[in-house]
Order: C-alpha cells, then structure tokens, then sequence
C-alpha cells in the first residue's frame, strides 16, 4: 500500500504540482460533483503518499482526473483487480436465476504456449501439450474460463486426413483428458458423436471410436477415404482424452493448403 502511495506521490511530483494545488483541484471536483468526499485535503495526501493510508473511491477518482492517470491501473496499485471479478464471483452460492452484468475485459491476460520443441513436425498428428517448452502470458479483448495451462492440446498433422472434413487438416485441438471412457451411444449424428484423441505406439490418432471386447476400433469419417484401424485394447493404443475444443481454418481443400 506504501508502494502506491509512492507511486501517487510520483505522478505528483512529474507534473510539478504541489499538495495544494491537488487540494484545491480536488475541491473544483468536489464542487462540480456536489460531493465533499472528493475532496482531497493537504494532510490526507500527505498520509496517502508517505503512510499508506488507502484513499476512498472518490478521492482516489480525484486524484486519478489530477494527474491523468487510469482509474483501475491506480486501483490495481491498491490490489484490486477487475480481471478476478468474475472468478470471485463463484465464492457466493446465489440459489436465484439471475442475470450476470460483469463486462468482458479488454485488460485480461491468459497463458499461452510461446515456444514449441524445434523438432514439431507439422505433417503429423502431435500431443502438443508434450511439445509445449515455454508458457507466457498475452493480454486479450475477452477470454474468462479456468487457467489454459491446465487444458490439454493438440495440433491435427496436415497430413492427417482421417477425420476430414469433419476436422481440417492442421487444425488446434483441446482435449479433456478427464474423459477417457469411450461411449457406446448417445448421440444422434455425427456432429455431437465424441471424437477421441488416441496415442499409439506408432504416433496419435484423432477419431470417433468403438470398443468391442478387447478390440478398439478407430473409425474414420467416411468422407475421408481413410480405413478404419483396430488396435488390442489397452495393450496397443491409450485414450488420452476426448476432443472438446478444435480451432481450424475454412479452407475445404487441405492439399492446396499444404501445397500452399
């Protein structure tokens, strides 16, 4: 809390004002706003800069429109962040339906992969997560869900035409891998049908699946002119999980994208 004083103080000090002038601003405010709380007197900065006292939000709004300075990066200073508010949000069991008002934040950051293995071959089918050497963060317009390091991905070998065009060639994959017991039904056509992301001694496979016995049978899309595969299982192929998310390009014709 002494830090973000200093760092008030700071701001303070390279616009060359003085504590009175901010008092007497902040009685201009004070005034426009017909709210004496916005008022920042002589004494209250001097405890807000050198002891750490925490302004309320209308004297720090005040000395926010002062110095120029972003209302939630100062807030951010006294460690209130917007970005955790939706996160917080699940700490309150609400029993009523309701509707939600948090806004998308353009000042989020999420964890991304920032280097691969050099040794990635993008022709074949790969356990990205396995190939992932560095995370960091990236800021984003919108994006709120679990920690993405915690998923698991996968890149679709552009060679790899067994689900096409169901999934594109060279297609991002996110995988749950808390979903590895191959379902016998419950779905009603191809589109909602679960697709599986297999290792085998050989490399991955992503496919739909059918277990009979000890046989798992990958089966391909059928527009795909790939054969189905039988492995023993689990001897000769694991599930690693089930295809929850895939980000793919709309070009229909994976050979021209990868003569390309």
């Amino acid at each position: 809390m002494e830090d973000a004083g200093q760092k008030l103080r700071r701001a303070r000090e390279r616009l060359g004002l003085r504590v009175r002038d901010v008092e007497v601003a902040s009685q201009k405010i004070a005034e426009k706003r017909h709210n004496d709380e916005y008022t920042v007197l002589i004494n209250r900065l001097s405890e807000i800069e050198n002891r750490g006292l925490v302004p309320s939000i209308y004297k720090l709004y005040s000395l926010c429109a002062i110095y120029r300075l972003d209302y939630l990066d100062v807030a951010e200073w006294y460690g209130i962040s917007l970005d955790s508010l939706a996160d917080d949000a699940l700490a309150a069991e609400v029993p009523n339906t309701h509707p939600v008002s948090f806004q998308s934040s353009a000042r989020g950051e999420t964890i991304v992969p920032l280097a691969l293995d050099p040794g990635l071959d993008l022709r074949r089918t790969t356990y990205l997560s396995r190939m992932i050497q560095r995370w960091g963060k990236l800021p984003l317009l919108f994006l709120t869900g679990p920690d993405v390091k915690d998923q698991r991905y996968a890149f679709l070998g552009t060679d790899d035409r067994f689900m096409y065009p169901l999934l594109q060639p060279g297609s991002f994959l996110v995988i749950d891998d808390t979903r590895r017991k191959i379902a016998s039904s419950g779905w009603t056509s191809q589109f909602d049908r679960p697709i599986y992301f297999l290792e085998h001694r050989n490399g991955y496979r992503c496919a739909w699946c059918s277990l009979n016995g000890e046989k798992l049978v990958l089966l391909p899309h059928p527009a795909s002119n790939c054969i189905a595969e039988i492995y023993e299982y689990p001897q000769d192929i694991e599930v690693v999980g089930q295809v929850t998310g895939v980000a793919m390009s709309l070009d229909r014709d994976p050979q021209r994208r990868t003569r390309s």
